[in-house]
Parts: structure tokens; sequence; C-alpha cells
């Protein structure tokens, strides 16, 4: 029995010191869409390829999932993701979302209100200007979780 306890932890630990690498499994993200929008599939690409596990679902009625996941009706955005506990509203870009699975904060998930010029999937503007809100759990209001304000250089 002492023989299978040290070689279980003795092959992770000899896996990190010669530099063994383990994929984690890519994050599953359903995105709920609007089958004739081009920019909730654009979004939609960005996510995959930033490592994401996406799978789209069109739906004729994104308001009763927004309703069925409690997304404010200010901060309804193009499309509705949905990533392990959280969903993310709108345009979200990709920062804010690793953000919110490392922090891993007690929140419903992020929206970005509208459609906002230059957001992800709506083309890139190094002008873009608009807010990431975080919609937390239970009674408390949305509050600012990011801003995304114009690159410089």
């Amino acid at each position: 029995m002492h023989r299978r306890s040290f070689i279980a932890m003795a092959i992770p630990a000899l896996a990190l010191r010669s530099g063994w690498a383990f994929a984690a499994a890519p994050a599953k993200m359903i995105v709920y869409k609007d089958p004739n929008c081009g920019c909730c599939h654009e979004w939609s690409k960005a996510m995959a390829a930033a490592g994401f596990s996406v799978k789209a679902r069109d739906t004729d009625d994104l308001a009763a999932v927004k309703a069925r996941l409690g997304v404010p009706v200010d901060l309804e955005g193009c499309h509705t993701a949905v990533v392990e506990e959280y969903y993310l509203e709108g345009h979200v870009p990709l920062d804010p979302v690793r953000r919110l699975l490392s922090e891993r904060p007690p929140l419903r998930g992020l929206a970005v209100a509208g459609m906002p010029p230059g957001s992800l999937g709506m083309g890139d503007d190094p002008q873009a200007s608009y807010d990431v809100y975080a919609v937390p759990l239970g009674a408390g209001a949305p509050y600012l979780f990011m801003e995304v304000r114009p690159r410089k250089g």
C-alpha cells in the first residue's frame, strides 16, 4: 500500500521537475445567438481562438435564455454565453473573461450592454471605449468590472 502511495506522489513530482506539461482541458462555452447574426459568430471565433471549446446554439428566443440566467434587461447584449458557472452577456472581451475564471468571484456573470463599436466581434477599433459590468449573485446591483479604453500608440 505504501508503495502505491509513493508512486502516486512521485510521478507528478517528477513530471514537474523534468518540465513535463499536462494540458488542462479547455473550458467549455455555449453561445446562445441569433442564427443570422455575424458579430456573434465573430465573437465565438475569437473565444475559440483563445482556447475555449465553443459550441454555438442558434435560438429564436434569446429573451428566454437571458431571463433564465438572470441577465439584467439594461445590460442585455447581442448574444449570451455560458462558461462554467458564469454567463457572458454581449461582447465581453477576453481579458475580463480570463480574470473572471482565474479569480472566481461570487458573480452570475459579466455583461457588455448593447453592441459597442470596436468591441470583440464588432471590428478592431483602437479608439473603442466601453464598460464591462459584473452581475453579482443575490440582490446586489451590477458594478463596473473593467473599463475598455482607447489604446495608446
